[in-house]
């Protein structure tokens, strides 16, 4: 590959390894969060599902500071950093799976929590009168039930990971091979007036935000409830 090449190919490596990633922590961590959200008459639910909602509303810039600052030496950063051979977690790859995944939390929830609450509790009903433990119902039942929930999720918060801009420049900065990911790659094409490499990564996004509508769109669809 020559240099053109391995500066285009670079970041779009970076951010499908970072989408991936944070994919499968958000399917880890969200999925129970959603669940409790769906099923819990616990007075702290709203207060829980308006801090998970919080990403959508809060400006990417104020999310990245503070996610910075949690990260930094003085925080965070200084218990766990040690722990993997780093003063601190800011301006690595790391910080980015962080911020990607407290960012798109909410694209993952919320599409899971809907269809928890869409099978209503007949079917968990039903399992337990067959002796089914709590576990098995979930696993049995509920994710089985959830499936178009869970590959909405999956996919939203894949995309959102994909384009997201200002929490990843807060906290992970312009780094070839490190954090220069597709979207901090463009912008730093545009400023240096390099257009052709800005349109041919910004013509993959838009093919990928098409791409990304149309199969959200199309598996609302099968399990009968609207996308947007």
């Amino acid at each position: 590959m020559g240099t053109l090449s391995q500066e285009l190919w670079s970041p779009i490596r970076l951010t499908l390894e970072l989408a991936a990633i944070t994919t499968i922590l958000l399917l880890v961590v969200g999925t129970p969060i959603a669940w409790w959200l769906a099923w819990t008459k616990s007075r702290w639910k709203e207060v829980v599902a308006t801090i998970v909602a919080l990403p959508l509303v809060l400006p990417p810039t104020v999310l990245g500071f503070y996610i910075l600052v949690a990260l930094g030496p003085q925080a965070l950063g200084g218990w766990f950093g040690p722990w993997f051979g780093m003063r601190t977690f800011a301006f690595s790859f790391e910080a980015l799976v962080v911020g990607s995944v407290i960012s798109s939390l909410p694209f993952m929830v919320q599409p899971i929590r809907n269809s928890f609450e869409a099978m209503g509790r007949r079917p968990l009903e039903v399992a337990a009168t067959l002796r089914a433990s709590p576990w098995d119902r979930f696993v049995t039942v509920a994710l089985p039930l959830a499936i178009p929930g869970l590959l909405t999720g999956a996919v939203l918060g894949f995309a959102h990971t994909v384009g997201e801009f200002g929490v990843i420049l807060m906290i992970g900065g312009n780094i070839p091979g490190e954090t220069k990911v597709l979207s901090i790659a463009i912008y730093d094409f545009v400023e240096t007036l390099r257009w052709r490499e800005a349109h041919i990564l910004s013509a993959g996004m838009l093919a990928f935000s098409f791409v990304v509508i149309l199969a959200v769109s199309l598996l609302a669809r099968r399990s009968g409830r609207r996308a947007f």
